[in-house]
């Protein structure tokens, strides 16, 4: 069995030597690589060619690449790589590994133009002055035919070592059994649409309805078709915490149950999460796990992936493990991680590892031509998760940090250039007084004023390495993001600005000026960054309880046009959810005053009838509060418990361990909070549900202008800006009462709305409302 690489891949793992060096060094934008290339290539000769598509063989490893551009008449391979700020602080071992993939890519072409001698060169092109550094050196082709040999000698192991762990692994998907005795109702059809939609090379949204085991009903089927499909790489892909350790608990009850089974499933958790030295930068000058990094990395990635530990199954490769591996041999834990990714059969991640401009998933899947699937877990949350990816603002908070730093005391042209940007947000502000305006683009003025202090902060950071400013970094660092979506924007996004609250009584009392606006990109719908990812995998698979009305979805996350849509029957009967809506209440906000005494006595009253654990949820922070001080004064025989705003990780979970099969009390929580999905309180832990709210977004000028733009591009501005989005999050709510079979419980809708036919028809057709 051959074993592909890709050159750039190859030289990553061959050639890469000495410190893990992330000091800030200003690196060119996708676009301006993009740019450069094409600027480098339009100056050659009329007979150059652009983009070689190359390959080559040694023994089992096939080589292949592009090469940037070969001219015959001057018999030169270029190797063009752009970059900003000041070529000769490049660090050795940067050009190091370029020379190593410059050559690979000459014997290529020798071999391919039968050369016997060539000249390789490194094209450097600073994208800001558009200028070119040449570095050449003549080579014959046995000279480079040994540098090539080399690379493949030093990655030949390792490649025999992978295509040995690919024939096992596709050997026991092939036959692998479900871990449990049977299906679950619900989840074999659900099982089926994702095998089907893996074979097809196809997109599939599916809503099954919460408690009839999702994860591993589509972490199976997608398993058992990579064999076949040649699957290179699953990718799990959470919008939180407990849906990745739920995924991560699938993998290994599906590893126990086939013990032969060497999956690699690898865990990536945020950089913050992973870091031993938080006080220190990541370079070997500073952090020890940086030194030396790349000489001790082999070791550590060869015991990573090891597949048995003293004779066991090794554990898979979840944040304490990757910790554990990286600490004996003296790495970090976060990059070691990184490195992993390539290796691994299973990812499990965050959302923006793959959706992200600057996805690493997606960035390694494109250079090395992998065939990937998705799975994206709660998929419903993608809509707000990609607005967010896609939405770029400037607050007065982090220029004034900015202009406050030691760095702009100290450096005049840094202090003027951001100064300039002040005054135009200034003069932004004296155009546009009024507390919310959009615009039909972005402001030419303040965009010339960014794109100079870019320029400037780009050129003071590649003089002064080792002078980190974190005031200044995080101004930059959002300006960069804003002009980015700036080039990007469309009808998919708006250009706003919003001026202080002038109803807080804080903002009254100081007063605002000039400049003390927010200055947002905002995107609406993500359907445009997100289709591309989307199409570039083999298959992927959305998933969620609440996926309706599926139109919605389709054309927010931009599914392609032959997506298939499967709804899953419910394996719960009527009987098990008692749905009643109470019509005498209203919880409009005008209403929110007169609803508490009502909604605190029907809680009590459901209470009293049936004790146990419930949960109530309402639409804010300060409605809840509200409704508990009632609730505590009029019922104070019956215990409760409330979120706070900003609940750290401990706090959460402490919230839940209130929740047992022999307590009883009602918590108040947030609708679309921490505690509105994703969570599991199945048999007496959790018996009902109060919903005090249809989970409209809030009236304001951004959603109205949010229901304009949808009303213009779908036609369905209102339900598409508030009613689809708020009814989704009810639904979620209400799922957490009813996880097993055997589960009973009982919610109450308290809204008069809730009996209105529209919103009827987007509740789960098994409920029956009373």
């Amino acid at each position: 069995m051959t074993y592909t690489v890709a050159v750039r891949e190859l030289c990553e793992f061959t050639a890469k030597q000495g410190d893990l060096d992330l000091r800030f060094t200003p690196a060119p934008t996708a676009l301006e690589g993009i740019a450069g290339h094409a600027v480098a290539a339009s100056r050659r000769g009329a007979g150059y060619s652009a983009e070689v598509i190359l390959s080559g063989s040694y023994q089992s490893l096939r080589v292949r690449g592009r090469a940037d551009g070969y001219d015959p008449t001057q018999q030169r391979i270029d190797e063009v790589k752009t970059f900003k700020g000041q070529l000769d602080r490049q660090p050795a071992s940067h050009r190091h590994l370029h020379w190593a993939q410059a050559k690979v890519y000459g014997w290529l072409l020798c071999v391919q133009e039968q050369l016997a001698h060539i000249d390789v060169a490194l094209v450097y092109l600073d994208v800001g002055t558009q200028q070119e550094t040449v570095f050449t050196e003549r080579c014959s082709a046995d000279d480079l035919r040994q540098h090539f040999e080399a690379q493949c000698q030093r990655f030949i192991a390792w490649a025999e070592q992978q295509v040995a762990h690919r024939a096992a692994r596709d050997a026991a998907l092939a036959t692998l059994a479900f871990p449990f005795g049977g299906f679950r109702t619900g989840q074999r059809p659900l099982a089926e649409a994702v095998y089907k939609a893996a074979v097809a090379g196809r997109c599939l949204l599916a809503q099954a309805p919460t408690g009839i085991g999702k994860t591993m009903g589509t972490l199976f089927p997608l398993l058992k078709a990579a064999p076949a499909q040649g699957i290179d790489k699953v990718f799990f892909l959470a919008a939180k915490t407990s849906g990745r350790q739920t995924a991560l608990d699938a993998l290994t009850r599906l590893s126990h149950s086939a013990p032969a089974l060497p999956l690699r499933v690898l865990e990536l958790v945020a950089r913050d999460k992973a870091c031993e030295h938080p006080d220190k930068a990541c370079h070997g000058e500073s952090c020890p796990l940086a030194r030396g990094f790349y000489d001790r990395l082999p070791a550590a990635r060869a015991a990573a992936v090891a597949t048995t530990i003293e004779g066991k199954i090794a554990p898979a490769l979840q944040q304490a493990r990757v910790r554990e591996v990286a600490l004996q041999h003296e790495v970090c834990p976060y990059y070691l991680s990184q490195e992993l990714a390539r290796w691994a059969d299973v990812v499990v991640g965050d959302y923006n590892y793959y959706f992200d401009l600057g996805g690493l998933l997606h960035g390694l899947a494109q250079a090395n031509q992998w065939r990937t699937a998705l799975l994206v877990d709660e998929a419903h949350n993608l809509v707000e998760r990609g607005r967010k990816m896609f939405t770029a603002e400037l607050h007065p908070a982090a220029l004034t940090q900015a202009r406050s730093s030691p760095t702009a005391a100290q450096h005049a042209p840094v202090k003027k250039a951001l100064d300039k940007v002040r005054r135009a947000w200034v003069a932004l502000d004296k155009a546009h007084p009024a507390p919310y305006t959009v615009l039909e683009e972005f402001p030419d003025k303040l965009l010339a004023a960014l794109q100079q202090c870019t320029t400037t902060l780009t050129e003071h950071f590649t003089d002064h390495p080792t002078e980190p400013d974190g005031a200044l970094q995080a101004f930059y660092f959002d300006a960069l993001h804003l002009q980015r979506m700036a080039d990007l924007l469309d009808a998919h996004s708006m250009v706003d600005i919003t001026q202080p609250d002038q109803r807080s009584v804080h903002a009254q009392a100081k007063g605002s000026k000039p400049g003390d606006s927010v200055v947002c990109i905002r995107n609406v719908v993500p359907a445009p960054f997100l289709q591309p990812r989307l199409a570039a995998a083999h298959t992927s698979t959305l998933f969620s309880a609440t996926l309706q009305p599926a139109r919605y979805y389709a054309d927010l996350l931009g599914l392609p046009d032959n997506h298939v849509w499967v709804d899953v029957e419910s394996p719960f009967a009527a009987h098990q959810l008692q749905v009643q809506v109470a019509r005498h209440i209203s919880t409009r906000y005008a209403h929110r005053a007169a609803s508490m005494a009502p909604i605190a006595g029907l809680m009590a009253q459901q209470f009293r009838a049936r004790p146990g654990n419930y949960l109530a949820f309402f639409s804010s922070y300060d409605y809840l509060q509200q409704a508990a001080a009632l609730f505590a004064q009029q019922h104070p025989d019956v215990p409760h418990w409330c979120q706070s705003r900003r609940m750290l990780e401990g706090e959460q979970r402490e919230f839940l361990a209130r929740f047992t099969d022999t307590s009883q009390g009602i918590a108040f929580a947030v609708l679309g909070g921490a505690f509105a999905e994703g969570i599991d309180l199945p048999g007496q832990r959790l018996i009902g549900a109060f919903v005090a709210t249809l989970g409209l977004p809030q009236i304001n000028p951004v959603n109205e202008q949010i229901r304009e733009r949808m009303q213009t591009l779908f036609g369905a501005g209102y339900d598409y800006t508030y009613l689809y989005p708020g009814l989704q999050k009810v639904v979620q709510a209400a799922g957490r009462v009813i996880r097993t079979p055997s589960d009973e419980g009982v919610v109450h809708l308290m809204d008069g709305r809730f009996a209105q036919a529209q919103v009827r028809s987007l509740l789960p057709a098994w409920w029956q409302t009373r």
